[in-house]
């Protein structure tokens, strides 16, 4: 079922941010294999010593304050969602609510679900503003590198993060249309409390859950909509390598330049909670108005998120308020996979 407010909404601001540390997949395949194994992307984006959940999640809110041209006690909320919350318990959304000037009277909240805790955030955003409660509020997705030493993870577990301010029609750069979500008990990836590294099924988490999830999604929000992937400049789907998200926009009938804008992971991984919103974020950095805007995102356990949007005149002058996701990417610093170990707490004395 499509999901509308009642009155019309959309992205009043947006921005992203992404650690300069870039770790090549090649220094990985050096260390657990013979280092001629076919790699999955080119590099990830690592957080450095300094860097968390939190402030990845505080500069993406700061862009998404400029482009908005609101001041910080304007918005009614902020959520943050995220598999990498600084805290087991304390909440990364107080962190960013004092840290932009938002605080104290607010509401904050941490979301979880995989990797579409953003995309469920800025969806909650959409309820809170479109039922008249606020005129403002702020979903985040935000993570950092995850992956146990040697297991596939590592070589696409990326960190960084992305925010969009959800507030009127008149005020926004890009008007949401209506949503769909999709979800099912599948069991593709996890961890128990105390474990220090996630569990994946494999080979399971793509056929019953990735592309099932991500395509009947898609499927549906365009059936409902009454469009069909022709009327969609870009379609930005979750990212968790380059294979799968090609394969299923396929499967939606895109065609290459239509998911290559959004298509972020094989240059800075995958950021988990902010991989589809990052997306979102490179494709109104070069959209022009009119262009429409899907975007389906995927958590293990197992959902997708699908949004439509479409551009308004608005983009061409509020997104050269603030750093482009271009920019983040272009600032790299390439490190080595013991300085990655020392980054990422993996060296651990007893």
């Amino acid at each position: 079922m499509l999901l509308q407010p009642t009155r019309p909404v959309g992205v009043t601001g947006y921005g992203a941010y992404i650690p300069r540390y870039r770790l090549p997949a090649s220094e990985v395949s050096e260390m657990w294999s013979d280092g001629t194994a076919g790699l999955p992307i080119d590099e990830k984006a690592v957080p450095g010593l300094d860097e968390d959940t939190a402030t990845i999640a505080i500069e993406a809110a700061r862009n998404a304050l400029t482009r908005a041209g609101i001041a910080p006690t304007d918005l009614r909320a902020i959520w943050v969602g995220s598999e990498s919350h600084p805290y087991a318990v304390k909440p990364t959304s107080t962190i960013v609510a004092e840290a932009v000037g938002a605080a104290p009277m607010v509401q904050a909240a941490d979301w979880e679900f995989a990797c579409k805790a953003g995309s469920e955030a800025i969806i909650a955003a959409v309820g809170m503003v479109g039922s008249g409660m606020a005129d403002f509020a702020m979903g985040i997705g935000a993570d950092t590198a995850q992956g146990r030493p040697g297991d596939a993870l590592e070589y696409t577990a990326g960190a960084g993060g992305a925010a969009v301010i959800v507030g009127p029609a008149d005020r926004s750069v890009a008007l949401f249309e209506g949503s769909l979500s999709y979800v099912t008990d599948t069991p593709d990836f996890w961890r128990r409390p105390k474990a220090e590294y996630p569990s994946h099924g494999m080979r399971f988490t793509g056929e019953p859950a990735y592309f099932h999830h991500v395509v009947t999604a898609g499927e549906m929000i365009l059936e409902e909509m009454g469009r069909t992937a022709a009327d969609y400049r870009y379609v930005v789907l979750h990212q968790p390598n380059v294979k799968f998200p090609t394969r299923a926009a396929k499967e939606l009938g895109f065609k290459p330049e239509q998911w290559e804008t959004g298509l972020l992971v094989g240059r800075i991984g995958n950021t988990y909670s902010g991989a589809s919103i990052v997306g979102l974020t490179a494709v109104l950095d070069a959209a022009e108005p009119g262009d429409r805007v899907l975007v389906v995102s995927f958590g293990s356990g197992a959902g997708s998120d699908a949004m439509s949007f479409e551009v308004k005149d608005s983009i061409r002058d509020r997104r050269l308020l603030a750093p482009t996701t271009e920019d983040y990417i272009a600032r790299r610093t390439p490190i080595d996979y013991a300085t990655y170990l020392r980054y990422r707490g993996k060296l651990v004395m007893k």
